[in-house]
């Protein structure tokens, strides 16, 4: 029991809509009309404290996370028999808002009991709703129709297959993304070997993914970047930024390094660390966001982002 552990997510827009009514008399709605409420504007107050109850929602629910929050917006309406709060709320962070909105919605429905209460005792708070919500990455893709090959290559000279942890792991996440991994193999630092493996990868057995694990430093034998640049076709520049970034918030040491990322036909290569922390994070970091080049080398349409 407690919170759920984001810490591996990325940060993506987020956005929730939720919706509560409060129902009330036709006298108590034609007081709100005139001004007359006792205790003043409804309208303006259930906008405050909706905005307030947003913010401070981690505070109110036990295990929801204090979250960033970009935007609230608040819309009241006045019915004929009742008054609708509908609130959106927006960031950009790891896990969603929908819980904001909710509470954001609720003490705004909330806020208007209080204030007219003591003119009507037949007030009641209906049905509070999420109406609407957006953002993350799991909506980034489609759903492919054929499982997609991986290829797994790890570049090391002291390590060998029954001793390799890091290529282990990647074929296991790789499963378990959904990926059919034809290919497992652990070669020496050699930049020849190394191209020789990638081509034969992209050309002859024609992978959908290929994750390199090792060779991505700056020392004398770390050549896997180079080999790699070698073959590649086109680089996607933004995601070994992305897989930097995302590693250097948790590991001082991502920044030193090279890898890189990139398409060759249509295998897209990924070169990662070659320890197993490194490999983990930047897996993390990965998926699924990289899914969405499959759709796009498939010559499919782009996904509709915006929300």
């Amino acid at each position: 029991m407690g919170m759920i552990d984001v810490s591996s997510k990325p940060d993506t827009l987020r956005v929730a809509i939720a919706e509560a009514t409060v129902t009330m008399s036709k006298q108590t709605i034609r007081l709100i009309k005139e001004g007359k409420s006792p205790k003043g504007n409804i309208v303006d107050a259930a906008s405050v404290s909706a905005t307030m109850a947003a913010k401070r929602t981690s505070d109110l629910i036990p295990y929801c996370h204090p979250i960033p929050i970009d935007d609230v917006k608040v819309s009241v309406t006045i019915g004929t028999e009742s008054v609708k709060v509908i609130t959106q709320v927006k960031s950009i962070w790891k896990t969603g808002v929908e819980m904001e909105a909710l509470t954001s919605a609720a003490v705004a429905a909330l806020t208007i009991y209080d204030m007219l209460k003591s003119v009507d005792d037949s007030i009641s708070i209906g049905s509070i709703r999420v109406m609407k919500k957006e953002g993350g990455l799991k909506k980034m893709y489609q759903i492919q129709d054929r499982k997609l090959r991986a290829g797994v290559l790890v570049t090391s000279d002291s390590r060998r297959k029954r001793q390799d942890q890091s290529g282990r792991l990647l074929v296991d996440r790789l499963k378990k993304e959904g990926f059919d991994v034809t290919y497992y193999k652990v070669v020496p630092d050699n930049i020849g070997t190394i191209k020789t493996e990638l081509t034969m990868l992209c050309d002859e057995l024609k992978v959908d993914l290929v994750l390199t694990s090792g060779g991505t430093g700056i020392g004398s034998r770390d050549v896997t970047p180079d080999a790699t640049s070698t073959i590649l076709e086109k680089n996607l520049l933004g995601v070994a930024e992305i897989l930097r970034a995302h590693g250097q918030r948790r590991t001082p040491s991502s920044m030193l390094s090279r890898g890189v990322v990139g398409v060759r036909a249509k295998t897209i290569i990924v070169n990662l660390p070659g320890n197993v922390k490194g490999v983990s994070e930047s897996l993390d970091s990965l998926f699924p966001g990289i899914n969405h080049t499959f759709e796009v080398l498939e010559n499919h349409k782009h996904p509709d982002l915006q929300v």
